[in-house]
């Protein structure tokens, strides 16, 4: 489960509450540092699975050439011995759960294999001409809007619709800054004991900046800033100006977030807004509706939902 209260972030949690009781397959869908594979172990965690294995592997670390053997494993001949067979990814995580983060970023033949192991629940280890059966779960996850990467043919499309039975959209910490000073408490709490220092306070105007702050590197951006905080100023004070230069780009004032929309004299009609807000997602995500889901902050069954409540197709 992800910290936070935002209702977005809520209806992810309880969404994948119910996933995790299923084998279904799940994608997730969040900016780096959002908390993607925290929400993969959440959902292991709390399955049938959970006493197994849960290995993880970020896809964009591994070199292109070696994706195929790293995943699937490799066979040297019935002469080998036992040490020189490698099993890979996909059956060290036989009976648990195997999280493949940035699975965008696979080679085509690659997925191909991912796809036949979908459908037949089978592992071709590389140099092997006998397919290995294997139970594993299989969780995914991308920053990047796959939908437009099978458009552009570096992802098979089949594969995708596979892997995408059930999204989760993971809000960006600046769609949910209410969520902050819960964090803050948090983190700084876990460092405390961690280092056995005393944790400092933030001044109202810390706060206040921080919660303008644009956090590009999400939670895990705030996670550091914590730590470095509780080091630099154990059991102090933090102000602005012990924030890093990027957070006192620009001034910080009471209300600030709030004049970004003004409410005309005569009023308006808010499902007007509501409605024009979602049309405004959808063409500038092109129709997909993942992407306008994440433009507005919320999830795509809230999306879905409010396509459905003002007759959006």
């Amino acid at each position: 489960m992800i910290l936070g209260k935002n209702p977005s972030l809520l209806e992810v949690n309880n969404s994948a509450r119910i996933v995790a009781a299923t084998g279904v397959n799940t994608m997730l869908f969040g900016e780096s540092g959002s908390g993607r594979e925290l929400l993969a172990r959440f959902i292991h965690a709390h399955s049938s699975r959970s006493q197994q294995t849960f290995v993880s592997v970020n896809c964009a670390s591994m070199p292109k050439d070696l994706a195929e053997s790293l995943l699937f494993g490799y066979d040297q001949g019935e002469t080998a011995s036992a040490t020189d067979d490698h099993a890979g990814y996909l059956r060290s995580a036989a009976d648990g759960t195997l999280f493949l983060n940035e699975v965008g970023e696979l080679p085509l033949d690659v997925q191909a294999k991912l796809l036949r192991f979908l459908e037949s629940g089978e592992v071709l280890p590389v140099g092997s001409a006998r397919p290995v059966k294997v139970d594993a779960r299989l969780i995914t996850s991308s920053h990047v809007d796959l939908g437009s990467l099978v458009d552009q043919g570096s992802f098979r499309q089949d594969l995708y619709y596979r892997l995408n039975v059930v999204p989760l959209d993971i809000p960006p910490l600046c769609k949910r800054q209410g969520d902050i000073p819960l964090l803050l408490a948090h983190f700084i709490g876990l460092f405390s004991k961690r280092y056995g220092l005393k944790s400092p306070h933030f001044t109202k105007a810390a706060l206040e900046c921080m919660r303008h702050y644009r956090w590009p590197g999400n939670v895990r951006e705030l996670k550091n800033l914590c730590e470095r905080l509780l080091i630099l100023l154990p059991g102090q004070e933090v102000g602005i100006q012990n924030l890093p230069q990027e957070f006192r780009a620009g001034p910080v004032s009471e209300g600030a977030a709030d004049s970004m929309v003004q409410l005309p004299p005569e009023g308006i009609v808010l499902s007007n807004v509501e409605e024009s807000l979602i049309r405004q997602a959808l063409e500038l995500a092109r129709g997909n509706r993942s992407k306008a889901a994440r433009l507005l902050g919320i999830s795509r069954d809230t999306l879905l939902y409010r396509l459905k409540k003002f007759a959006i197709s």
